[in-house]
């Protein structure tokens, strides 16, 4: 692979090239679902093959090819200058001038314990048939289904400035959920703590079939609950629900490139400005916000992004005040940064890389001793939301409703019955800014997105997001019907 990317490298500068890269990506994904008490799919799939970038007279040129011969190469090479050039001849406000980045020789591999492609497929599928059978087992319950997916992937960067690495990481992501029908009411239950980067051993760590039984009943209990009372009140959220919340109202709105307008795809721009870092008042100041892409477990845990920067961990939100933004090498000078902070990454080689979220968080409260019960206690009425469910934002990352996957009434600082239908309504900054108290470190839970849709055409992103729980103060609940 060396011969090939300094054969890339070679015929991009010839063709008068100021910048190049190549990524050649190997990538393997399998997937087995289950429906009810049978096999539904088992499928095992593997792309190869690499992209060129290019810059010519402050404008890129892409292109990408499967074809791994000599000849295969150098006609991706000249064609991403082509590319490049065609595009200069179109006047830009920013022409492409990237921050400066050191160069990185290093071969990564991630964290896995035993490899999900060595484990029989009629193994995995045991797991989710043992569970399913189990949910099917709980009266009241109609619907039972599972997926386990897992992902290898193998990425080499080499760049014009002498960078090249290596890196190999793996992924998995577990799927169980039960629906259940009493009367004329359908609602689900879903396991909800997301996926990882790992192995097989995370699945096991999980026992599916333990938890089936729990998952079922839960599912009957939602379609039994009252429906959601209306009004404003306070919430007590999960951290696997505030996952989905921070994806959106924080991770999305602190993109750079929606900042600057280059993206609109899938909810819009930013109501943020690049002028608002070390100003902007996004939450009140119990809340801190981090990214940090060398997260043991993070799905965005990649070592190296896309630009060839080596990830790494730096704060965004700090006491309330919007500190940082995620931004890639094209980005970061155009905001006003010397460096990239590593946040450039795409789907595989057919994409060209853009500007993503990744490991985004939600520090705990500087108080260790605050557990999630003493957060309830200080609830007179209000609900406690478990797991992501439903979600609207506007085209701004302004106004926002979520939902949830399992829900209680909190009344005189207790829970007292389940509930349903619940989803609440807010304002990003007046939200974060509710703020009222956050349960100490050891209550701290990560949750891995899997499926994050952004760019055009849209490219599918994963990344981990991580909180403790948390209270917030006079929301509007209720209004909506799901």
């Amino acid at each position: 692979m060396k011969e090939l990317t300094d054969l890339a490298l070679n015929v991009t500068e010839s063709a008068g090239a100021t910048y190049a890269d190549i990524r050649i990506v190997d990538q393997r994904e399998n997937r087995i679902m289950v429906e009810r008490r049978s096999l539904k799919l088992i499928d095992e799939t593997e792309s190869s093959g690499f992209c060129i970038r290019a810059i010519f007279n402050g404008a890129w040129g892409f292109a990408s090819s499967s074809d791994f011969t000599r000849h295969g190469v150098e006609k991706t090479a000249k064609r991403a200058v082509d590319i490049a050039k065609a595009s200069a001849l179109v006047p830009k406000p920013d022409p492409v001038i990237l921050a400066d980045e050191k160069t990185h020789v290093e071969t990564c591999v991630g964290i896995c314990e035993e490899d999900p492609f060595e484990v029989p497929h009629s193994q995995k599928a045991e797991v989710l048939l043992s569970s399913c059978n189990t949910m099917l087992s709980v009266p009241g319950v109609v619907m039972a289904w599972g997926v386990l997916w897992f992902v290898r992937l193998h990425r080499i960067i080499a760049t014009s400035n002498g960078s090249y690495v290596d890196t190999t990481n793996w992924f998995t992501n577990p799927i169980l959920q039960a629906v259940a029908v009493v009367g004329n009411e359908s609602q689900e239950r879903n396991y909800t703590g997301g996926a990882k980067q790992a192995g097989y051993e995370f699945i096991r760590e999980l026992d599916f079939p333990g938890r089936a039984k729990q998952i079922a009943e839960e599912a009957v209990m939602k379609a039994k609950a009252d429906d959601t009372p209306t009004g404003i009140m306070d919430l007590v959220l999960d951290p696997h629900h505030l996952a989905l919340t921070i994806h959106e109202s924080v991770g999305h709105p602190t993109e750079s490139d929606r900042i600057l307008g280059w993206e609109a795809n899938m909810a819009g721009r930013s109501f943020v400005s690049p002028k608002d870092i070390g100003f902007l008042q996004y939450g009140n100041t119990r809340v801190n916000f981090t990214v940090d892409n060398t997260l043991e477990g993070g799905l965005g845990s990649w070592f190296y992004d896309d630009d060839c920067v080596k990830m790494m961990s730096f704060p965004v939100i700090r006491e309330g005040i919007l500190v940082n933004l995620t931004m890639t090498r094209e980005t970061a000078p155009i905001i006003g940064f010397d460096r990239s902070n590593g946040c450039c990454r795409s789907q595989g080689y057919q994409h060209f890389p853009i500007n993503r979220q990744a490991n985004l968080y939600m520090e705990p409260g500087n108080d260790d001793s605050v557990t999630p019960d003493d957060l309830i206690s200080g609830v007179d009425k209000g609900i406690y939301i478990e797991g992501r469910g439903s979600f609207s934002i506007d085209q701004m990352r302004n106004n926002f409703q979520f939902g949830g996957d399992m829900f209680w009434m909190i009344e005189g600082g207790r829970k007292t019955k389940p509930l349903k239908k619940v989803t609440y309504q807010a304002q990003t900054r007046a939200f974060w800014n509710s703020c009222a108290g956050i349960a100490g470190r050891k209550y701290w839970k990560p949750f891995g997105i899997w499926n994050c849709g952004k760019g055009e055409p849209t490219q599918r992103m994963m990344m981990t997001h991580g909180a403790s729980y948390c209270h917030f103060k006079n929301i509007s609940v209720g209004g909506a019907r799901i």
